[in-house]
């Protein structure tokens, strides 16, 4: 049997072309902790343009057999978001993700989400550890992140939010990814 997160799969981001797409996507009230509910259609474009035209942000649509349902960033923590908040570890590479708005959830879905952003991260040998930076309120992201094998190791102070800050080695999301299959 195929599993859900060997299904998921990256492509580019347009800014242009995907903008509508995550506009719907960033504005729904389950996405509150995107602090962009108020965004503007120019607003995304312009934000997403800026972050694909960065030398150290990134961005990616992640498909479902080809239909769009997620959102996956990455990014350099010496450069953007994190910088003075911690000391970055050679190999450290920051992610933040977004599941689509649904209407039909599917059991499981948004682990194999995290799963599979994971597993692209450190498809890059240079990757040897994900950031993320958690609104300390998320308790829902909290979850999925230690499913996958992220440790808290501090709590931050960002402009915009209380974190925690939060890391997993490659080695952790292998042990975390093989008691999941085992528990199958």
């Amino acid at each position: 049997m195929t599993s859900l997160a060997s299904r998921l799969t990256v492509r580019p981001l347009d800014p242009v072309a995907d903008a509508t797409l995550l506009h719907g996507w960033v504005t729904d009230p389950k996405a509150a902790f995107w602090m962009m509910q108020d965004a503007r259609v120019e607003d995304v474009r312009r934000e997403y343009a800026a972050i694909t035209a960065h030398e150290h942000h990134h961005a990616a649509i992640g498909l479902l057999d080809g239909k769009p349902v997620f959102l996956m960033e990455w990014y350099d923590p010496r450069h953007v978001e994190l910088v003075g908040l911690y000391e970055p570890e050679p190999g450290d590479v920051g992610m933040h993700f977004l599941v689509a708005p649904t209407d039909t959830p599917v059991h499981g879905f948004t682990r194999a989400v995290i799963t599979a952003v994971m597993r692209e991260l450190f498809a890059d040998p240079a990757n040897h550890r994900v950031v993320v930076e958690p609104d300390i309120r998320n308790d829902a992201v909290h979850a999925l992140n230690e499913y996958v094998g992220f440790e808290v190791v501090d709590k931050i102070e960002k402009p915009e939010k209380d974190a925690y800050l939060s890391v997993c080695t490659r080695e952790r999301f292998e042990q975390s990814a093989a008691v999941q299959e085992a528990g199958r």
